[in-house]
C-alpha cells in the first residue's frame, strides 16, 4: 500500500487559508507578555512546549541545564524531500534588575507586548518571539491541513542567542549563551539541510554576519594613591582617562573603515565599542585608583583572527602612553553561508507570491551583527535570517501587524516549496568545510 504521507490530502491555498491574522498576533502577544531575559527563559520556552503539544505536535527539550533549555519539533516528511529548520531565540534584551545598563530597565517595552492601531509593540515580540509566533502557526496550518512533506520540517525555540557572557565574577550557567542555544541543540540531534533563522531583517535576505570578540583592556597607573585632599590639579591619573578614550576612538573608527566588507552576501562594517568600565570601589572613595579596567566588544569578519585585533588593542595603549594589558575572554567566528543557493531561490520565490516587490535590500546594521545563524553555518547547515523588521529597532520596537500575517504567508510556502524538492540521497551538509571529503565516498550505488 502506499504511504499515506506521500498522497497530499491539501494544497498549498488550503494551507494558506488556515492562516489566521489574529492567531499570528495572539500567539505573539503571550509569547511577548513572558519575560525572558537571557538567563531566565525556562518560562517561555515551557509556553513554547505546551503550546506545541497541545497542537498536536511531539516536542522535545534539549538542555544544558533544566532550567534554560531549547525546544523543537518534527513535521516528519515522507522522504526524498529537503528538510528545513525554522528557528527564532525565546530571550530577550533587557533584565529588569540591569539599572546599570538602561535609566529605566523596568520599561514595559521590554517586558510586555501590546496592539496599538496597525502596529504590535514590544521588545520581546520584535526579537524574536513575533517571527517565531509566525513560524509556528504556518507550521500548525500545515500540519492540520494534512498536507505532505516529502522533507522534515523542524519548528525550534532556542535560549542564549542574546549574548550574556562569563567574564570575572559572573560565572556559571546564568552567563552562557550561545553555547547552550543552536550550539547545544544541533549537535543533540536537530539537524537538517538548510535553517532559516526568522530574526529582523526587514523582509530582505541575509546570509553574511561577522563573528564577535570581546576584550578586558586593563590601564595601569605609577602615580600614587592620592588621598583626595592632597590630589594635585591637573592629574596624570585625570589625563590618562582621556588619552586612552581619544586614542581608541581614533582606533575603533579606523579598524571599521580597514575591515569593511562587500560581498554577494551583504555588507559588514565591524565595529568596536567600550560598553563596561570598572575602577576603584563605591563604599571607598577617599583615594584615587590605581587600575582601571573597560570593556570593548569587536565585531570581526568572517575567518578573521582576534588574536590581530587583541594586537592592535595593545598598540592602542602603547599609542596613549599608557601602561596596561589586553586579555581575550571571548571569540564566537561569523561566517558567509556556503551551500545555500537553494534555499535562497526558494525564498526569493515564496517571497514574490506574497509581496509586489522583491526583498529588500538589507542595511549594514542588520548585516553587521552576530545571529544564530553564525552557529547553524560553523555546524555546517547553510543558514538564512529573513523575517519582517521594526522600522526603528532601537527605538519604536514595534511590527505592522500585516507584516507578521505576511511572515507566515511566506514561511508556510517556503516549507511547502522547499521540502518538497527532490533530494538525492547521500547529501553532505551544504555548509560544512570539509564537504568534498563526504561527496567523495557517498555516491549514490548502482
Amino acid at each position: 500500500m502506499p504511504d499515506r504521507r506521500t498522497e497530499a490530502t491539501a494544497t498549498p491555498d488550503d494551507v494558506l487559508a488556515r492562516i489566521d491574522s489574529k492567531e499570528v498576533v495572539d500567539l505573539a502577544l503571550a509569547l511577548g507578555n513572558i519575560d525572558s531575559p537571557t538567563g531566565s527563559e525556562g518560562p517561555a520556552g515551557e509556553f513554547v512546549f505546551r503550546w506545541l503539544a497541545g497542537n498536536g505536535f511531539a516536542p522535545k527539550k534539549y538542555a544544558m541545564i533544566p532550567e534554560r533549555f531549547n525546544v523543537a519539533a518534527w513535521i516528519d516528511g515522507s522522504g526524498g524531500g529537503h528538510s528545513l529548520i525554522f528557528n527564532a531565540h525565546l530571550d530577550t534584551t533587557l533584565r529588569a534588575d540591569a539599572v546599570w545598563s538602561a535609566r529605566d530597565p523596568k520599561d514595559p517595552l521590554y517586558h510586555s507586548a501590546w496592539v496599538e492601531g496597525d502596529n504590535i509593540y514590544g521588545d520581546g515580540v520584535v526579537n524574536d518571539k513575533g517571527p517565531m509566533a509566525a513560524f509556528l502557526v504556518a507550521a500548525k496550518a500545515i500540519k492540520e491541513s494534512g498536507h505532505a512533506l516529502r522533507g522534515d520540517l523542524i519548528v525550534s525555540a532556542v535560549c542564549g542567542e542574546i549574548s550574556r557572557e562569563p567574564i570575572e565574577e559572573w560565572q556559571g550557567p546564568l552567563f552562557m549563551s550561545k553555547d547552550l542555544g543552536v550550539r547545544f541543540m544541533v549537535t543533540h540531534g536537530v539537524v537538517a539541510d538548510y535553517a532559516l533563522v526568522a530574526e529582523g531583517t526587514g523582509f530582505g535576505i541575509v546570509g553574511i554576519e561577522p563573528g564577535k570578540a570581546h576584550f578586558k583592556v586593563t590601564i595601569y597607573t605609577d602615580a600614587p594613591r592620592y588621598y583626595t585632599p592632597y590630589l594635585p590639579r591637573p592629574t596624570g591619573l585625570a589625563d590618562a582617562p582621556n588619552a586612552i578614550v581619544r586614542a581608541f576612538e581614533e582606533w575603533a573608527y579606523d579598524y571599521q573603515q580597514r575591515n569593511t566588507y562587500k560581498g554577494a552576501m551583504g555588507t559588514i562594517v565591524p565595529k568596536a565599542s567600550v560598553n563596561a568600565i570598572r575602577s576603584g570601589y563605591p563604599y571607598n572613595l577617599t583615594s584615587a585608583p590605581q587600575v582601571a579596567a573597560f570593556y570593548v566588544d569587536t565585531r570581526i569578519l568572517p575567518g578573521a583572527n582576534p588574536m590581530d585585533v587583541r594586537d592592535e588593542l595593545r598598540g592602542v595603549l602603547k599609542k596613549a602612553g599608557i601602561e596596561g594589558t589586553v586579555e581575550l575572554f571571548l571569540y564566537r567566528p561569523g561566517f558567509e553561508a556556503r551551500g545555500a543557493e537553494r534555499l535562497i531561490d526558494t525564498i526569493k520565490r515564496c517571497h514574490a507570491q506574497t509581496f509586489p516587490t522583491p526583498p529588500t535590500i538589507v542595511g549594514d546594521p542588520v548585516t553587521s551583527m552576530w545571529r544564530d545563524t553564525n552557529a547553524f553555518n560553523e555546524l555546517g547547515i547553510p543558514a538564512i535570517s529573513y523575517a519582517p523588521r521594526a522600522s526603528s529597532h532601537a527605538t519604536t520596537k514595534s511590527f505592522r501587524i500585516k507584516d507578521l500575517t505576511d511572515a507566515a504567508l511566506v514561511y508556510a510556502r517556503l516549507a511547502m516549496d522547499l521540502c518538497n524538492q527532490e533530494r538525492p540521497k547521500m547529501v553532505p551538509l551544504g555548509a560544512h568545510p570539509d564537504r568534498s571529503v563526504a561527496a567523495s565516498v557517498n555516491r549514490p550505488s548502482r
